[in-house]
């Protein structure tokens, strides 16, 4: 979604791999020396995902190996891991410790393995949200009083963003007011339920027990706050969720607004980040272990599409520069280190522009043509090799669910022992009964990749007989090597992977067990040796493993190999792919949610109930249980909009709309996460949709009435215009803009580099000079032509820099200190604010504070 001229939006997102955890604090309980162990991912307080539980383990290490990624669709402020312990035996899970890291620091961590200190949780600690307080010295003159009495008028307005608690929040706040004689006097407001957004509106006032607060300024008109008796020190604000349960109210968060330095004409106005009590943090246990950690996480402020013409152009004009070694592209997977984010991002922009095709082969004709030893072609992590890779799991997908899932399915649900090396048998296994479930479900595996030839997206039906044409034309003499160049993407970096690790794949959300997995990786192996044996020379197998031996004697015969053979002619010989890639309905995304009933009679409930829902590339149906009956089937052509449904409807966060013709479907998610990848995935498989609707309510339809527009005709046209989003391919949705403000991100990180490669070809171009110029180890051949490529790129980076710190500036002097957008207690601002105050000389911070006429 492009943003509009002169708007700037924020594309998060996260790739992170939760490694393993060491030093673990033992049971106290002493219930046994092993128990299960797994880990939850949050923004702030709520949970994205959660790993599969490490079951077993010893207590003092724990192994998760997996990873996750996902787009972040609104802000947070930590990124915290929480370990649990599966008690079975208690029947509970007990929370041992987390690993939380501000939002303004993953940047240190980016892209490396980091330890990270486990600290304790407890409820002290455990805070989010804001809060939006008024407060100002008044003077009232009471009856008979010479005087006018100093009070504290404090005004609790409304919250935003609180903790859920065990599925609910009824929140209220408490103010307390704390004297100089260290008295303090509370009081609180009626509590709102079920809601994180609460709205109280409620004031309240303090006096003074002196007739005065010290003595007047009157020059000022100040008066001191601060009195020896009963002066007012400071007004504490503190959140809680109103809980009936014998442990009593929960604690959300608190603020503590200082009263000494404020003026007797002053009004404090703000919006101020919740913060943990004091007590957290005191009487923690001592070392809870380490937890090792991979975090790979972007922030991109995306600029209007235009400003990134000139970048773009000179991207796309690299599949006709000659060589191919002095365009934008190969200097940019040069230059840059972090080569596989410079892939991700190119690779997106020529699919998205059409170009892919023509891209891969100028790379690939470069790459075969410097080849000495046709074994290594398309064996290393070169750019052509990456960018194949990327090029498959963008499109093939599909691809890959219609061919393994319903395989893997089943591996899943039988979990027959398939461990054949008779080293890692477990006691009561039968080797040749293990064997016998291997072989099947390795013809089970084999059997639709050998016929999904006609399966395969056109566009890398396309990139595969450019393959298979540059391999005749540069080694006519070597027919095996057809057929390598293209086994080596499509078995060992395509179906083998994606057999050996199903969760990056989107193949199954499910926790894989060890021995479910230790099948996969054998069915993995063989898949990568029938790819090595097609494009052999000879028919000689190699073992590294010796009880391998029956498996390939299995797979790899001369039917086998001549089958799979004819896959790969048929998988390269066609011009312009298959058009039945989606005749059978696809399972695009699946998964629990809570819907409210659609009230199909007249007079019935209209409750929420949890569902197993399942989207295809034809429709959305629900049911009770994961594969049970289907209750409901919405075909994808009667889907009229999906939208997000207000917050204020249904008191709920992460609820979307689907509208029908006959009525309207409420759905929750599990968390932000999930609602935008589920709308994002509804929104396209019916966008094509004749009759879509272009106006909608955002509100829900409760008690005969639109909350939205207050319109009481459950037929009434929309209020609220539907959102706009771009035509894109169902199978692939490319965000262009923002992977240009991705590579614009990178070169940025590395425009030294780029103006010293400038400056050395420049001497070469410009005044002859006899020292070669070499990047990577490649020595340019053409200096002049590379000097005029990075002069014309370090323009369009300088360009999109300038417009950058022009929108940081019109944000900085457009965002108030203690508003919402940037409450107290939020350090990003002011070190924005101190970035702005060194370049300029002058501070430019606005605070919350304002002057009010006398309330004398």
């Amino acid at each position: 979604m492009a943003a509009a001229p002169g708007q700037v939006r924020l594309e998060q997102r996260l790739r992170v791999k939760i490694g393993e955890a060491k030093n673990l604090i033992l049971r106290n309980h002493g219930s046994g020396g092993q128990r299960d162990v797994y880990c939850c991912i949050s923004l702030d307080q709520e949970e994205i995902f959660r790993s599969a539980t490490a079951e077993k383990t010893l207590d003092m290490s724990v192994f998760f190996g997996e990873e996750f990624q996902f787009d972040i669709p609104r802000e947070f402020r930590y990124l915290s891991f929480y370990l649990y312990d599966r008690d079975r035996p208690m029947k509970t899970d007990k929370i041992m410790g987390k690993v939380s890291i501000k939002k303004d620091d993953l940047h240190k961590y980016h892209g490396k393995d980091q330890w990270f200190p486990i600290t304790p949780v407890d409820a002290d600690s455990e805070v989010q949200g804001k809060v939006h307080v008024e407060v100002r010295l008044i003077m009232v003159r009471h009856l008979n009083d010479c005087c006018p009495q100093h009070m504290v008028e404090v005004k609790i307005l409304e919250s935003s963003d609180l903790a859920v608690i065990n599925g609910s929040c009824d929140p209220f706040a408490s103010v307390t007011m704390v004297y100089t004689n260290k008295k303090q006097e509370t009081k609180r407001t009626k509590a709102k339920k079920k809601t994180i957004s609460p709205r109280f509106d409620e004031t309240f006032r303090f006096e003074q027990s002196s007739q005065r607060v010290g003595s007047q300024d009157r020059e000022t008109h100040m008066y001191s706050l601060v009195d020896d008796d009963a002066g007012f020190m400071e007004v504490r604000v503190a959140l809680w969720h109103d809980s009936p349960a014998v442990f009593g109210n929960v604690f959300l968060g608190e603020v503590k607004i200082p009263l000494t330095d404020m003026g007797a004409y002053e009004e404090r106005d703000a919006w101020y980040f919740l913060q943990p009590r004091d007590s957290a943090g005191k009487n923690q246990r001592g070392d809870l272990g380490t937890l090792r950690l991979n975090i790979h996480y972007t922030s991109d402020h995306v600029l209007s599409s235009q400003s990134y013409d000139s970048l773009r152009n000179l991207i796309l004009q690299s599949t006709g520069v000659e060589p191919i070694t002095t365009s934008v592209a190969w200097l940019l997977g040069e230059v840059v280190p972090q080569k596989q984010d410079v892939v991700q991002s190119l690779t997106r922009v020529f699919l998205h522009h059409g170009q892919v095709v023509s891209f891969v082969s100028a790379f690939a004709r470069h790459e075969m043509s410097k080849i000495t030893d046709t074994n290594t072609i398309f064996r290393g992590n070169t750019l052509v090799s990456k960018c194949i890779d990327e090029l498959m799991k963008l499109v093939g997908h599909h691809y890959l669910r219609s061919t393994l899932k319903p395989t893997l399915d089943l591996i899943f649900r039988e979990r027959k022992p398939c461990e054949i090396d008779p080293t890692k048998l477990q006691p009561g296994e039968s080797r040749e009964a293990n064997l016998c479930n291997l072989k099947e479900y390795i013809n089970q595996i084999l059997k639709p990749i050998i016929n999904s030839a006609l399966n395969c997206p056109p566009v890398m039906c396309q990139i595969f007989s450019e393959l298979k044409e540059l391999a005749n034309t540069y080694f006519p003499n070597e027919r095996e090597v057809r057929y390598s160049v293209i086994s080596g993407f499509v078995f060992l970096r395509f179906f083998a992977p994606a057999i050996l690790h199903p969760k990056l794949f989107d193949l199954t959300s499910e926790p894989i067990d060890p021995s479910t997995q230790r099948t996969l990786t054998l069915l993995s192996k063989t898949v990568q040796s029938v790819g090595n044996q097609v494009s052999s020379r000879t028919s000689h197998q190699n073992f590294r493993e010796s009880y391998m031996r029956e498996v390939f004697a299995h797979c790899i015969t001369d039917k086998h190999v001549e089958q799979t053979r004819t896959f790969l002619e048929i998988l390269s010989s066609i011009p312009n792919g298959s058009q039945k890639a989606h005749d059978t309905p696809v399972i695009l995304k699946e998964g629990f949610m809570i819907k409210r009933a659609q009230g199909r009679k007249k007079f019935g409930m209209k409750n929420f109930k949890t569902r197993f829902f399942r989207l295809t590339t034809n429709s959305l149906t629900y049911s009770k249980t994961e594969g049970g009956t289907p209750l409901y089937v919405i075909p994808v052509k009667n889907i009229l909009a999906v939208e997000r449904v207000q917050e204020s409807s249904f008191k709920i966060k992460n609820m979307f709309q689907l509208v029908q013709e006959e009525r309207t479907l409420y759905i929750q998610a599990m968390n932000c996460v999930e609602e935008k990848e589920w709308m994002d995935l509804l929104t396209k498989v019916c966008q094509y949709n004749s009759h879509r609707l272009k106006q909608y309510h955002p509100g829900a339809y409760i008690n005969s009435m639109w909350l939205c527009c207050k319109s009481t005709s459950e037929n009434a046209p929309g209020c609220s215009a539907v959102s706009n989003y771009l035509d894109c391919d169902l199978k692939v949705h490319i965000d262009s803009d923002r992977e240009m403000e991705r590579l614009e991100s990178l070169l940025v990180d590395n425009l030294a580099s780029l103006k010293k490669l400038h400056n050395m070809c420049e001497n070469a171009a410009m005044y002859g000079t006899t020292q070669e110029v070499t990047i990577g180890g490649v020595i340019l051949e053409h200096p002049s032509r590379t000097f005029q490529s990075l002069h014309s790129l370090i323009a369009s980076v300088i360009q999109l820099q300038q417009e950058h710190r022009s929108h940081q500036r019109r944000m900085f002097h457009s965002v108030r200190y203690g508003s919402k957008q940037a409450p107290i207690g939020d350090d990003n601002y002011l070190l924005l604010a101190s970035k702005f105050d060194n370049s300029s000389g002058t501070s430019e911070v606005s605070g919350p504070v304002r002057k009010t006429s006398s309330l004398c």
